[in-house]
């Protein structure tokens, strides 16, 4: 009777080794796939396109037509999140064990760093403060590019830019230059970060058109950004 619970337990064991093997290997990537993993906030989340995931869902269905590689993208944005959020996540044990794995980043943050650092809105500007609130989001987007680089020696980094949501506001337009071009200073000398300017798509159009409320984008939006992540950068 001892011997048969014996028999039995060791071949459970063999079967569970077994499903375990097999598991491991099918999500070993192989050797023709890409993984792009995306951090960022609803912007790379893609909320507000009714249609998909935003500009994400855009890259994933255009580099897999048009490439003999499989592209798998693993968007890891969160609506609402700031540049610390996503510190936050990259001390999590199963995020920081994909990094090394990824062929390509994404980073798309820092939206909502400025508008709460303004109190939640982009009205009446208060200068000090927003001053305050860039200075802690480039102290978390170097430390952001610090651990992706270091955890990941070859993956490229593609860093996009901030976008004016209310065009017409010259105050605002201002405002989102000097965050762009402190993100470029931040950057200047990181030869595996191609940044992505956004600004400009959305200057001289009608924004109802491309936008979903105030801040967020339609799928007309997400796909001008999509439009030109591929336009400054050749996936290979």
């Amino acid at each position: 009777m001892k011997n048969n619970k014996i028999i039995f337990t060791l071949v459970v064991v063999f079967f569970l080794l077994a499903a375990v093997s097999i598991y491991g290997k099918t999500q070993e990537k192989k050797e023709d796939e890409r993984l792009v993993i995306a951090f960022g906030d609803s912007l790379t989340y893609g909320y507000g396109d009714e249609k998909g995931s935003g500009y994400i869902d855009t890259l994933n269905a255009r580099l897999n037509d048009q490439s003999e590689e499989k592209f798998t993208f693993d968007n890891e944005a969160i609506y609402g999140l700031e540049s610390s959020g996503i510190l936050a996540q990259m001390s999590d044990v199963g995020i920081r064990g994909k990094i090394d794995e990824a062929d390509y980043f994404i980073v798309y943050i820092g939206t909502n760093d400025l508008i709460n650092s303004n109190g939640g809105n982009l009205k009446n500007l208060k200068q000090e403060e927003i001053a305050k609130g860039k200075e802690d989001y480039l102290k978390n987007l170097d430390a952001i590019i610090n651990i992706l680089t270091e955890k990941n020696e070859q993956a490229p980094i593609l860093l996009l830019g901030l976008y004016n949501p209310y065009p017409d506001s010259k105050t605002i337009e201002a405002v989102i230059d000097e965050w762009n071009n402190d993100i470029n200073n931040l950057i200047k000398d990181e030869k595996r970060i191609v940044y992505i300017p956004t600004n400009d798509l959305f200057k001289g159009k009608n924004k109802k058109q491309y936008f979903s409320d105030s801040l967020h984008l339609n799928d007309k939006g997400y796909k001008l950004v999509s439009d030109r992540i591929l336009e400054k950068y050749q996936f290979e």
